[in-house]
């Protein structure tokens, strides 16, 4: 049965931002879920309708992403703004609970990177953390190799170049399901991202919620973290699930998860785009964590 998400919107105290949640169920373990870059809430929904039966999943709409607000300058992107955002977002959420924490963080791709920061930063705040192949941005003042310098303005280019506007949301839809990047992508992650990634015009044309420019932006303020030193102050049980068939080392998560207290390493048969790709696989290693943390 499919279940309509609550709309929330949670002014920040420090930031002045506002930030547009999506909520499924209302009782049991809270679980807090982080998009990627360039996407959305409504994204989990096939992932938070699963679980929502017996956990309270909350979905963040990242600053500039979905229906949260857009600051104008770009420093406003630096991946540390995104983890103020969500530590503030976390301990809000979690003061509405008797335990007063998110008994699972999960993140997926940079929204991994944002979830073990916030985590590192409030250690008491997780109770485990679910890292889906989150991007490991290379420590401030490391000089980069050619080769990823070369990846970070390939991406960059490749989301400023990325259409904006379609006529409906169902031509929107038709076409991303014709494009390589969507390949492999579960039916209802499609569906989910054709009606909350997008937003409608005065025209009656849609156009995606997080702007190219802004994802842009993102991929280019990559190395504003030292996710390697922030590691070792997180103190959650933390499963970091390595997509096989993605695009990052297996080598660098099993040196990320050495330098943390309790973290282990899983594979995953699957593409970087995990949520979109095997929403299945992340209910089961959702449940299994809040399980494990009762």
């Amino acid at each position: 049965m499919t279940r309509a998400p609550r709309r929330r919107r949670l002014r920040l105290a420090d930031a002045g931002l506002v930030l547009a949640l999506a909520e499924w169920g209302d009782r049991g373990p809270l679980v807090l879920l982080h998009h990627a870059n360039g996407f959305c809430a409504g994204l989990w929904t096939p992932v938070a309708e699963a679980l929502a039966g017996r956990h309270r999943v909350v979905a963040i709409d990242a600053r500039g992403h979905g229906d949260s607000d857009r600051p104008p300058e770009t420093r406003a992107f630096l991946w540390d703004r995104f983890v103020d955002d969500l530590v503030e977002v976390a301990a809000r959420l979690a003061a509405e609970h008797p335990d007063g924490r998110v008994a699972v963080g999960v993140g997926h791709s940079f929204g991994g990177t944002a979830t073990l920061a916030a985590a590192a930063r409030r250690p008491e705040l997780f109770g485990r953390l679910l890292l889906l192949d989150p991007v490991l941005p290379l420590p401030p003042g490391m000089r980069p190799d050619p080769d990823r310098m070369r990846r970070i303005r390939l991406l960059a280019a490749t989301a400023r170049r990325r259409r904006e506007i379609w006529p409906s949301r169902d031509e929107a839809r038709a076409s991303w399901a014709r494009r390589r990047f969507f390949a492999g992508w579960d039916p209802q992650a499609l569906d989910a991202y054709a009606a909350d990634g997008l937003r409608e015009l005065p025209d009656g044309r849609v156009t995606l919620k997080c702007s190219p420019e802004v994802e842009a932006t993102i991929f280019e303020n990559s190395g504003s973290l030292d996710v390697f030193g922030l590691a070792a102050q997180v103190l959650a049980p933390t499963r970091i699930l390595w997509a096989r068939h993605g695009d990052f080392s297996r080598a660098a998560y099993e040196k990320l998860a050495a330098g943390m207290r309790a973290a282990e390493v899983v594979d995953a048969d699957t593409g970087h785009l995990i949520p979109m790709q095997r929403p299945e696989l992340v209910v089961a290693e959702i449940r299994a964590a809040a399980a494990a943390g009762e």
